[in-house]
């Protein structure tokens, strides 16, 4: 596994237990001034990620068989290379034939990250009760590795569980106490969406839920991927909203040390929407406030940001719903601006 794929898998270098005491340590609240020097600071470090080249798709609609249906869609999804150097793409399949909640997850493989139509290689996980899964309620897989082994997460409609790998392919529920692959949850709210980067010597997992129909991005903290701490909002309100779809597919990169970068979505489909935030603290991205932090807005939905081999690639929904697709992506100094509303492509190549 390269270096640069190790670090979008969550193997990020190591750095001070400052952060993770962060999670745990209130700061008293800063004066108006203090925050205004706070946020230009801020508006001097980021950069904004900018779309590059032609998309190539890697995914489209799949055969289900006897669950296939005509309004099925593809959406939240995970990719990642698997032992034997093959990408693996889970992906959740919604408004199938299947009972209850009409979910389930399908997967694909390619040779290569920029290889278009990837294999279809069948339904990969149904929902089950007998583990604490909701009937057709599977949501948003995804992978990172961990030493030798894969680590899968994904949403059971109220719940965030998760599956281990020894290939990359083939992927075991991890069960609690009660039998379960249950590992936390939010109350109410449709927990969903769960993805895991390591910040030093603890691993963040970010999600999000919409409580009373208040959608947030939410994070918990833990050292051994078993245990969590409590939830904490990270992202809500400002440019992308409160609504209960405003915090959908967090996704959180560390794109130098210490500059962090969250990815949240708003709306699928025709005209896709996701809000991009900076801090410099991966525990707060803008609590119904975007100053030093709001970067821009891209078109596209639930993307996943992927690092290999000094380049950079973003993967998001069709814009059709009906697949899955592939760009470059560059990062580009925002000239001391952190809160700009700009779409569209960049004119540079990737290398």
């Amino acid at each position: 596994m390269n270096a640069g794929f190790e670090q979008r898998l969550g193997r990020q270098p190591a750095r001070t237990l400052r952060v993770a005491l962060a999670f745990f340590v209130m700061a008293a609240p800063s004066v108006r001034c203090a925050e205004t020097t706070r946020d230009h600071l801020l508006s001097q470090e980021a950069r904004r990620p900018r779309l590059v080249g032609d998309w190539w798709k890697i995914a489209g609609d799949p055969d289900l068989g006897e669950l296939t249906s005509t309004n099925q869609q593809p959406v939240d999804f995970g990719i990642w290379q698997a032992t034997d150097g093959t990408w693996q793409l889970w992906s959740c399949i919604r408004a199938t034939r299947e009972t209850g909640k009409t979910r389930l997850f399908h997967r694909w493989e390619g040779s290569k990250l920029t290889d278009s139509n990837w294999k279809p290689m069948g339904i990969a996980l149904r929902a089950d009760a007998k583990f604490g899964e909701q009937p057709g309620g599977l949501q948003a897989p995804f992978v990172f590795r961990d030493d030798t082994r894969f680590v899968m997460f994904y949403g059971s409609w109220n719940h965030i569980c998760s599956a281990l790998s020894t290939d990359g392919k083939h992927f075991e529920r991890q069960l609690n106490a009660e039998g379960h692959a249950t590992l936390f949850g939010e109350p109410t709210g449709n927990t969903r969406d769960p993805m895991v980067i390591r910040i030093g010597e603890v691993w963040h997992c970010y999600y999000t839920a919409h409580p009373e129909n208040k959608g947030a991005a939410y994070c918990r903290a833990s050292r051994d991927l078993r245990e969590w701490s409590a939830s904490r909002v990270v992202a809500r309100g400002g440019h992308a909203g409160t609504g209960p779809f405003s915090g959908e597919c967090p996704f959180v990169i560390e794109l130098s040390p210490g500059n962090f970068y969250l990815f949240r979505t708003q709306h699928y489909g025709k005209n896709p929407q996701t809000s991009v935030y900076f801090s410099r603290d991966p525990l707060d991205f803008g609590v119904e406030r975007d100053e030093g932090h709001f970067v821009c807005t891209l078109p596209v939905a639930a993307p996943e940001i992927i690092h290999l081999k000094n380049e950079w690639f973003i993967a998001a929904l069709l814009p059709s719903l009906k697949g899955i697709q592939v760009s470059g992506l560059t990062w580009e100094k925002t000239g001391g601006r952190a809160a700009t509303n700009e779409n569209g492509k960049a004119t540079a190549q990737p290398k």
